[in-house]
C-alpha cells in the first residue's frame, strides 16, 4: 500500500485524487492539505511516501513547499500535478527538488503509474511538456544541479541504465530489464550520478534527453 498526501487548495480536485487512489489499487491517501504552509508538518505527523502537489496555491504554492519539505531530512519524493501551460512553474518545481510532475486530467492509469514510479524512486516527466519545460529547466538552473560530466566517463551498463532512467524507471524495473539485482542498479546509479555531477533523479532524466539516450516524445495537448 503506497500512502499518498495530497496537496492542493481545491477541494473538488482533492475529491477527485481520492477517487482515483483507492485502496483497491494499492494507495492510501493518509492525509490532506489546502495550502503548502502545511505540507513539512503533515509529512511529520503522517509518514507519506508520495506527495502529490499542486503547483498553484494562493498562501504557499508547491514549488515553494517542495522546497521547504525537500529541505527537511528523509522528506518523501515530491509528484507535481499541474496544467498543460506552467512550464515556468513545472521548471520551478523541479529546481526546488520535485521527482517529476504530472499534469491535471490525464487518464487515471497514468497518473496510477507516476505516483508508483515516483515511489519506487523512479522519476516521472509528463512527455507532453517534457521537452519545452526541460529547455526552461536547464536555462535557469545551474550546471551542478542538472549535470555537468561527460557521457564518456559512464561505462556501458551505465548508459544502459541511465537510459532507462529517462524512461522514468525504477531500480526495480531496471533490475528486471537487465536481469540483474536491484543492489547492481543501486551501485551503478550513484557512480553515474557522481560521475556526471547529478544531484538527483529528475536531472538525470533532463541529462538523458539532452544527450539523446531517450528518444523526445510528441507533445500533445489534453
Amino acid at each position: 500500500m503506497i500512502r499518498v498526501l495530497l496537496v492542493d487548495d481545491q477541494e473538488l480536485v482533492r475529491a477527485g485524487l481520492r477517487g482515483i487512489l483507492r485502496e483497491v489499487l494499492g494507495f492510501q491517501v493518509v492525509g490532506e492539505c489546502a495550502d503548502g504552509g502545511g505540507v513539512v508538518s503533515a509529512v511529520e505527523d503522517l509518514r507519506p511516501e508520495v506527495v502529490l502537489m499542486d503547483v498553484r496555491m494562493p498562501v504557499v504554492d508547491g514549488v515553494e513547499a517542495t522546497r521547504r519539505l525537500r529541505g527537511a531530512k528523509g522528506s518523501p519524493p515530491v509528484l507535481a500535478l499541474t496544467t498543460f501551460d506552467d512550464d515556468e512553474v513545472l521548471a520551478g518545481v523541479l529546481r526546488a527538488g520535485a521527482s517529476g510532475f504530472v499534469l491535471k486530467g490525464v487518464p487515471a492509469e497514468d497518473l496510477l503509474r507516476a505516483v508508483r514510479t515516483v515511489a519506487g524512486g523512479g522519476a516521472w516527466l509528463d512527455p507532453a511538456v517534457t521537452g519545452r519545460v526541460l529547455a526552461i529547466y536547464r536555462s535557469a538552473a545551474p550546471a551542478a544541479v542538472w549535470g555537468d560530466g561527460s557521457l564518456h566517463l559512464l561505462t556501458g551498463r551505465e548508459r544502459e541504465v541511465l537510459s532507462l532512467i529517462g524512461r522514468g524507471r525504477t531500480n526495480a524495473e531496471i533490475a528486471g530489464e537487465l536481469f540483474v539485482g536491484e543492489g547492481t542498479v543501486k551501485t551503478h546509479v550513484n557512480h553515474l550520478f557522481s560521475k556526471l555531477h547529478l544531484r538527483d533523479r529528475a536531472a538525470a532524466v533532463v541529462f538523458a534527453f539532452d544527450h539523446d539516450l531517450v528518444a523526445p516524445m510528441p507533445e500533445q495537448r489534453q
